[in-house]
C-alpha cells in the first residue's frame, strides 16, 4: 500500500501536523478533512483582534491556500469523516472513501450549548468558529444591549471588545467569581473591577434560566427573578472535546482521546493530537486535557515526527493567553485551587504576576502586563523551582535569579 495520511479536522493540530509532515520529508499521501469552509486556521483572535476588525480573515489561515497546493496537500473542506478503519481507510459523510494508512485525529472540540428556554431565539450566538463571528459580529453596534453568559476567556474577551466598541456590556458568571475555575481569586477581582471600570456590568452568581423575546432575543431570565433587557447573547459556557469518531472505532476514551507522549492512540497507526486528546505530561506528572495553541502545535509535531520514525516525546509545560483592553495576561505551568498564591506587585495596578506554589515548588504563573515574568517563569516551572517566598513576592526581583 502506498504510504497516505489522513487528518481527521482542520483546525491548527491538524494543519500543523501535515505542515510538519511535509517539512521532515515525509513523500506519502497527506489528506486533512474539514468540516468547515475554510483551511486551516488560528482560533485565539477570533473572540480579540478579529471580533473587533482589528486582523483580516486571511491573516488567521496558518499558510495561504498555495502553500498545500504546492506541497500536495489533499484538503477536503466542508467534509466529515464517518468511519474510520486503521490500515485501510477513512469514509466521508459523502459515501466516498479515502486510502489511510495512517490516521490523525485532530478533530478538535465544540462548543458547549445551553438547553433553557428560548435558546433558539435569533440573535443568540456562539464563539468558536469563523462562521460563528461573522454571524453577530455586525450586530455589536454602539449602544446595543449585550449578555455574555460565562465569565470565562471567552466571555470576557468579547466582553471587552464589545465595551470598547460602544455596546451595553452585562456579564452572567453562574459561579461566584470569573475566571472561577483556572485562576487565583486575586485575579478574578482584578479583572472583575477592570471590567467595570470599562463600563461592563459584571454579575457573579447568576444562573441563566431561559430567554424570551417574540422573533428574537428580547430579554435574558436569571433565576434569581430578575430580567435582563438583551438585544444580542454570547453564550460561552466550555468545549466538549470531539470523541464520538474514535470512540466508534474502539479507541480508548477518558476526557478526550487517550494518548502517549507520542501522540499514540490504543489502536496501532492512529494517532491523536490538540483539543481532542488526553495525554500525559512527565514535567507535570499528569494526565490532562488542554484547550491551547501551543498543546495544538506541540502535539502536531510529535505525531508528524512518530509517523516519520523520528519519535520524540511531547512534554512541555502548557503555556496559555488572554487579551482584554489593555492587558495581556500571560500564563505558564497549571494552577490548582489549593496551591499556595504569591503576588508579586500591586493587583491595584494593572501590572503584576501570581506565582503558585505547591509543597515549595513553583507550579505555575500568571502574568499581567509582565513578559519577563512569563518568560522567565517557563524555565522556572519547567525546572521545578523552589524559590525564596520573600523574595518570589518582590516584583523588582527577576524569577530567573530565583
Amino acid at each position: 500500500m502506498t504510504e497516505s495520511v489522513v487528518i481527521v479536522g482542520a483546525g491548527e493540530a491538524g494543519g500543523q501536523t501535515a505542515i510538519s509532515l511535509r517539512q521532515g520529508g515525509y513523500e506519502g499521501s497527506i489528506t486533512i478533512v474539514g468540516d468547515e469552509p475554510y483551511i486551516p486556521y488560528e482560533r485565539p483572535a477570533l473572540s480579540k483582534q478579529f471580533l473587533a476588525r482589528e486582523l483580516e480573515q486571511e491573516r488567521l489561515y496558518l499558510r495561504a491556500a498555495e502553500f498545500y497546493a504546492k506541497r500536495n496537500i489533499s484538503i477536503k473542506l466542508n467534509e466529515r469523516v464517518t468511519a474510520i478503519a486503521p490500515g485501510n481507510c477513512v469514509t466521508l459523510s459523502d459515501g466516498s472513501s479515502i486510502a489511510a494508512q495512517s490516521i490523525v485525529l485532530a478533530t478538535g472540540g465544540r462548543v458547549r450549548s445551553m438547553t433553557a428556554d428560548g435558546v433558539d431565539l435569533k440573535n443568540i450566538h456562539y464563539l468558536r468558529t469563523i462562521d460563528d463571528v461573522l454571524s453577530f459580529r455586525d450586530a455589536l453596534e454602539p449602544g446595543i444591549n449585550l449578555a455574555v453568559v460565562g465569565g470565562g476567556y471567552i466571555g470576557l474577551e468579547v466582553a471587552a471588545v464589545a465595551s470598547r466598541l460602544g455596546c451595553k456590556v452585562t456579564v452572567l458568571e453562574m459561579g461566584g467569581r470569573v475566571l472561577n475555575r483556572v485562576v487565583a481569586p486575586v485575579v478574578s477581582e482584578f479583572y472583575t473591577r477592570v471590567h467595570r471600570e470599562e463600563g461592563v456590568n459584571i454579575r457573579t452568581g447568576v444562573t441563566v434560566s431561559g430567554f424570551e423575546g417574540e422573533k428574537q432575543v428580547e430579554h435574558v431570565l436569571c433565576s434569581d427573578g430578575s430580567k435582563l433587557t438583551a438585544d444580542v447573547v454570547i453564550i460561552g459556557i466550555g468545549i466538549i472535546p470531539n470523541i464520538e469518531l474514535a470512540e466508534s472505532a474502539g479507541l480508548e476514551i477518558n476526557n478526550g482521546i487517550v494518548v502517549d507522549a507520542f501522540t499514540r492512540t490504543s489502536t496501532d497507526k492512529v494517532y491523536a493530537v490538540g483539543d481532542c486528546t488526553n495525554h500525559p505530561n512527565d514535567l507535570l506528572g499528569r494526565r490532562l486535557r488542554l484547550e491551547s495553541v501551543q498543546n495544538a502545535v506541540s502535539q502536531g509535531k510529535a505525531a508528524a515526527n512518530t509517523i516519520l520514525g523520528k519519535e520524540s516525546p511531547y512534554a512541555e509545560v502548557p503555556w496559555f493567553w488572554s487579551d482584554q483592553y489593555d492587558i495581556k495576561l500571560q500564563m505558564t505551568g497549571i494552577s490548582d485551587p489549593d496551591d499556595q498564591v504569591v503576588v508579586r506587585g500591586d493587583s491595584d495596578t494593572r501590572s503584576f504576576s501570581v506565582c503558585y506554589l505547591r509543597d515549595g515548588i513553583l507550579v505555575a504563573v500568571h502574568a499581567l502586563n509582565r513578559p519577563k515574568d512569563f518568560l522567565q517563569a517557563k524555565k522556572a516551572v519547567a525546572a521545578k523551582a523552589t524559590p525564596n517566598i520573600s523574595r518570589l513576592a518582590d516584583p523588582g526581583t527577576p524569577i530567573k535569579e530565583l
